[in-house]
């Protein structure tokens, strides 16, 4: 046998058993209750997909072809009557509290069906992610307990995220590409709050929703070093939508351009600038990035769940066709080669799913969900009472002294190796499982030939709609060169990443 000492430096060596065994760690610690919990998440969304989702997919899809600034508001609607839009948010702020690693079965489920209405529901929790990624605990009080009160009037009120400007996408996402970028979007600093001016594009949702998590800069010579996270509301003074994209897919969901002409946002929709990282132990910079990587290690799962469900509905619509269709007499899919070409678009799907679920359980280890799913957490938040959120821990939100406590718990403890791990792979599910579903979508067309370019066989809608997962939440090129620098780079000491002109 060997010491405890020398069992930590072997497991430490590349590749770290911590990096690599995320599941079998995180499985112990989570509660019981969670398997119920998702199962009913699962059930009731494909109960929605029964009843909403697939009557509406393709029609609205030809909708926003022969109408291009046609929007979706009635599935926004249902959606929210069915309660998706608050599903996932805190019982601390009024949301029903359902664990966070459900929402990317659900997320599965629905793309499955369509993956431009899955996006729909998602991109919204993408501003929640966002808006909670800065721990301001006023904020997310308001903007949330928003969000709950639209529900409970009929009046659905989303979230976005407001980050990619004309020319900068994917620098955004990286503080080692921001002050190489071409940022234009610029926070000014005034007496009460910030005057911001500015343009921000392919928005996901943002002509749907009532509240956009924008991301701006103080200097656009240093944005690495002065970003500014601040919520503005859809009519505000200054903030107007300019042109909607028409894009190759998921059109169901609409790619906003947002325009802001000194548009004042008063300091208590700040959620985050200088002033307020400066007291944490990481400098700004990396406390930035630190931000960044909460998001994009929650979306990018997303992403590859999105990715999931366009895989497998490209491989039962393949699987249908093949279970009828014959040829020479004999049904297809008594063919050994589309036997094995349906095999190939099994296995691929099931490795999307493997790696959206892989990123979650480091999620919940050491990232986002961190505290939400082992039992004591689990079972008080579902066993406390909604009075006593909406009296004593609703005042205990309006304190600086809950922002602090949040920011403590979640920056602070989080160390950097976790840092690395949830991002990088984050990174890896988005990559992989978004070229894995484009490669299904290839092969389903590939077996169903002619019909399979039929719009109303649905097959070649999966195909438009995952060709944009390799694009967006960072290209795959970006995401790739993520996974080195997070995974890879330490063991080689000379290792530079994002640094070529």
């Amino acid at each position: 046998m060997i010491s405890a000492a020398e069992e930590q430096a072997l497991l430490s060596r590349a590749p770290a058993f911590d990096d690599s065994f995320v599941s079998l760690m995180a499985g112990p610690t989570l509660a019981k209750g969670m398997i119920d919990e998702t199962k009913q998440v699962v059930a009731y969304t494909r109960k929605f997909c029964d009843q909403v989702v697939r009557p509406l997919a393709l029609e609205l899809d030809r909708k926003t072809h022969e109408d291009h600034d046609f929007l979706a508001w009635d599935f926004v609607k249902k959606a929210s009557d069915w309660g998706f839009y608050t599903m996932w948010l805190p019982r601390l702020f009024g949301g029903r509290g359902t664990n966070m690693g459900s929402l990317a079965y659900c997320m599965e489920e629905i793309a499955s069906v369509c993956v431009g209405l899955a996006n729909v529901i998602g991109v919204h929790y993408l501003g929640v992610g966002t808006l909670s990624a800065t721990w301001n605990a006023k904020l997310m009080r308001t903007v949330l307990r928003d969000v709950v009160d639209g529900e409970k009037k009929g009046e659905p009120r989303m979230i976005t995220l407001a980050v990619t400007e004309p020319s900068a996408g994917t620098d955004v996402e990286e503080v080692e590409l921001i002050d190489k970028g071409n940022i234009t979007c610029q926070a000014k600093r005034v007496d009460g709050g910030y005057v911001i001016n500015g343009t921000k594009v392919f928005i996901s949702n943002g002509h749907l929703s009532r509240w956009h998590m924008l991301i701006a800069y103080e200097d656009l010579k240093r944005p690495s070093e002065t970003m500014v996270m601040m919520a503005v509301k859809t009519g505000m003074k200054g903030f107007s939508f300019g042109r909607h994209e028409d894009k190759m897919g998921q059109r169901a969901c609409p790619a906003s351009e947002l325009v802001f002409s000194d548009c004042f946002v008063p300091d208590e929709l700040v959620a985050t600038d200088r002033s307020a990282l400066k007291f944490l132990s990481r400098d700004i910079k990396r406390t930035s990035m630190q931000m960044i990587d909460y998001v994009v290690s929650t979306s990018r799962a997303g992403v590859g769940a999105f990715a999931a469900g366009a895989a497998r509905g490209a491989m039962e619509k393949a699987l249908e066709f093949a279970g009828k269709t014959v040829v020479n007499g004999k049904l297809l899919v008594n063919n050994e080669w589309a036997q094995c070409m349906l095999a190939e678009m099994y296995r691929n799907w099931s490795l999307c799913r493997m790696s959206y679920v892989e990123t979650n359980y480091a999620n919940t280890l050491c990232g986002a969900f961190r505290g939400m799913h082992v039992p004591v957490g689990f079972h008080m938040a579902r066993s406390t009472p909604a009075a006593l959120y909406d009296t004593v821990m609703d005042r205990f939100l309006k304190t600086d002294a809950a922002t602090r406590l949040l920011r403590n718990f979640a920056l602070e403890k989080q160390e950097d190796c976790e840092i690395h791990r949830t991002s990088g792979l984050a990174s890896l599910c988005k990559f992989s499982a978004t070229d894995l579903a484009v490669e299904n979508c290839h092969l389903a067309l590939t077996l169903m030939g002619g019909a399979g370019l039929r719009q109303d066989a649905g097959a070649e809608k999966f195909l438009r709609d995952a060709k944009l997962l390799q694009i967006y939440e960072g290209t795959n090129q970006l995401n790739r060169l993520n996974l080195f620098k997070c995974l890879m780079a330490r063991q080689c000491a000379d290792a530079c990443v994002f640094e070529e002109n």
